[in-house]
């Protein structure tokens, strides 16, 4: 990967996406931070800044799709070339639930910004990872878009039956498999990462593990070697089942 690596990660004012800008950032990346709150991500990119870090803000909004060429562009200009993309951007809604009582138009919201909405954001950043040496895309998804473990009774989590928000992350996996097919002829790998439950403002900070552990996958991912995998889903114990 060139040095110093170009980095976007998307929904990174907070959370395990502020974790990952992080990270990637004391590994010697040039990182984008891409928040849809100017007033949040200028604050979230000026504290990394002041640890030494080299960190800028876009405006990048999965919920408004005029966004997302502008930050492309912006990108182009200052440095021509995209090396790491970490679609992190993602909502839950309270009115989410179970197939019978779910309401439709959260099932609808989920749907449109977490996987509708991290299609656009990857396709607007594609012709700038093309022109990587070795292009990394993180999709973050979770073990609840896991078919496999969802038809498992046994599954410690086999109770969150979130229809849309299984169904999105369960989406992004397939955005996985296929983009990683069409990509197969370039150096662009395309992973699924499960951050595990993590403490977060998506959970109500309920999670069990913390940000860091949260954050450890994607950055893992964003990282592979020129052998390292594409197509998969991993999480920090290893691969998920589809």
């Amino acid at each position: 990967m060139p040095n110093p690596a170009i980095a976007l990660v998307t929904g990174a004012n907070k959370g395990i996406g502020l974790e990952v800008v992080r990270q990637l950032g004391r590994a010697g990346l040039c990182v984008w931070l891409g928040a849809r709150d100017a007033g949040r991500g200028e604050a979230a990119a000026a504290g990394l800044r002041e640890e030494g870090l080299d960190v800028r803000f876009v405006a990048l909004d999965l919920g408004r799709p005029e966004t997302l060429p502008l930050a492309a562009e912006r990108i182009q200009e200052e440095c021509r070339r995209l090396d790491v993309l970490v679609n992190n951007a993602g909502i839950a809604d309270p009115a989410d639930g179970s197939p019978g009582e779910a309401s439709l138009d959260a099932v609808r919201r989920v749907l449109e910004t977490n996987f509708l909405g991290t299609l656009a954001v990857t396709q607007a950043m594609l012709p700038l990872l093309r022109r990587s040496g070795a292009g990394r895309i993180v999709n973050v998804s979770s073990g609840l878009g896991s078919l496999t473990q969802n038809a498992d009774p046994a599954w410690e989590f086999a109770k969150v039956k979130l229809l849309g928000y299984n169904a999105a992350k369960a989406a992004l996996n397939m955005l996985t498999i296929l983009l990683a097919a069409e990509l197969r002829d370039t150096a662009i790998k395309v992973n699924s990462a499960d951050p595990g439950y993590t403490a977060t403002d998506l959970n109500g900070h309920r999670g069990t593990q913390t940000i860091e552990q949260g954050a450890a996958e994607a950055v893992r991912l964003a990282l592979l070697p020129e052998d390292g995998p594409t197509g998969g889903f991993f999480s920090s114990a290893g691969p998920v089942p589809w």
